[in-house]
């Protein structure tokens, strides 16, 4: 049983150092091989640190104490679930969620603040930046009142046509910003 402990504790060894050196490559080379298990407890890292741990477990509790051989396997077992439980709950969940995307549909850009930076002419497409997360981007615009809008107006979109942004002046009032 030892060797079988052995086996996984350096297993799991391995496989850190083989994904921390060559986990791009990895995952480049291997991109949907495994999407049949879309559940996200098997995620490689939940697994390979339980693995890890009922090796490292089974060697602790083989060598220093005196339980028997099935009790080694069940406390191994069950150090292998916590710790996988306590990785998948402390890591692997939270850098999920935490992930950011700077992707936005065009749908989401009505009612932002935008300002003209190529002239708006009453009929006809001009440009106006738009601040998107944490950036700006520029759009195709037209006037929206079929207004003249000079470059550094401020704006608010309206709606967006075939991807053109629809946009009036945005008429601040005193104490707004």
């Amino acid at each position: 049983m030892e060797a079988l402990y052995w086996g996984c504790l350096f297993g799991g060894i391995l496989f850190a150092i083989v994904s921390v050196l060559l986990g791009d490559v990895l995952s480049s080379a291997m991109d949907g091989v495994l999407d049949f298990l879309s559940f996200d407890f098997f995620n490689p890292m939940v697994i390979a640190g339980g693995i890890t741990v009922f090796g490292g477990a089974g060697i602790m509790f083989t060598q220093y104490t005196n339980m028997a051989a099935g009790a080694h396997v069940t406390l191994s077992i069950l150090s292998a679930i916590v710790v996988s439980i306590l990785v998948y709950f402390g890591y692997v969940r939270p850098m999920e969620n935490s992930e950011n995307s700077t992707g936005f549909s065009e749908k989401e850009l009505a009612g932002r603040i935008g300002t003209v930076t190529v002239p708006l002419p009453a009929e006809g497409f001009g440009e106006v930046m738009v601040r998107v997360g944490a950036g700006n981007t520029a759009h195709i615009a037209s006037s929206f009142d079929r207004k003249i809008l000079p470059a550094g107006a401020r704006v608010v979109v309206i709606d967006v046509v075939e991807g053109v942004l629809r946009v009036s002046e945005l008429e601040e009032r005193k104490g707004d910003e």
